[in-house]
């Protein structure tokens, strides 16, 4: 299982940090969390199309971190580099096959991938709920952010990778997080903002959930003034990593 960091920033223009967005590769999956503004280009630079995704996991529906879905459904019209033969899975909360439906109004049928290439999974918004394909289990849990908000936790090859989007503290992250060998984490500010978290909390959340390794991301300008990583390093004592755009990483 491999991470590639897309997009660690939020929906503030930055040169150094992309909106959220990030690739795993696991299970002979391209699986893409989030797709903030720019992700699919951002593919390229590792070797990777946007016709090679095999899975997109939608955390939230806010404009960061859905800011290339539009974008991302129209490009599948062109014929010539979006070559396709087995459908790929939009996995969201529920309510999305609603706003899918709203899209069309503004775009039409442009934000239609190709006849029976695409499945919509909604998955439970206030429970677990999971997906299971060959090799690859993909789990969901509600975030404490927004209503329908989720986190994903991805188990293959022996190795489990959890992702929270944005939320704020979340008991239910945490057990989606248990024993995980990567929880990538958002921490949004080093000052307390409601419905995100600053490094400290970040830090208490993977110490309660028992994980090996702790990635901080989705951050604000104001992280990038600051040592987030030892403040979370203060609640944590396994590995902490500081997101950054371009960033490759075995989950080991």
């Amino acid at each position: 299982m491999e991470l590639i960091v897309l997009g660690s920033g939020t929906g503030v223009p930055s040169l150094r940090r992309g909106a959220p967005a990030y690739a795993v590769k696991a299970a002979g999956r391209l699986i893409m969390l989030d797709l903030g503004s720019g992700a699919c280009r951002a593919l390229l630079n590792h070797g990777l199309s946007f016709s090679q995704i095999d899975i997109i996991a939608i955390t939230h529906l806010h404009p960061d971190h859905i800011g290339d879905l539009v974008g991302f459904l129209f490009a599948t019209h062109y014929s010539l580099g979006y070559n396709r033969e087995i459908p790929f899975s939009l996995l969201a909360g529920q309510g999305f096959r609603d706003f899918h439906q709203k899209l069309k109004a503004p775009f039409g049928h442009w934000v239609e991938a190709p006849e029976g290439l695409m499945d919509i999974w909604e998955l439970n918004s206030d429970g677990p709920d999971q997906v299971i394909y060959e090799g690859l289990t993909i789990k969901s849990a509600p975030a404490n952010h927004i209503d329908g908000a989720l986190g994903f936790r991805l188990e293959a090859d022996g190795k489990v990778l959890v992702y929270s989007g944005d939320t704020d503290v979340s008991d239910s992250l945490v057990q989606l997080a248990r024993d995980a060998d990567l929880f990538i984490l958002e921490c949004a500010n080093p000052f307390k903002v409601q419905g995100h978290l600053t490094p400290a909390e970040a830090g208490r959340m993977a110490a309660r959930a028992n994980v090996r390794r702790l990635m901080l991301t989705h951050f604000y300008p104001p992280c990038d003034e600051v040592d987030v990583a030892a403040l979370a390093r203060k609640e944590f004592a396994g590995e902490v990593i500081r997101a950054e755009d371009g960033m490759r990483l075995e989950i080991l």
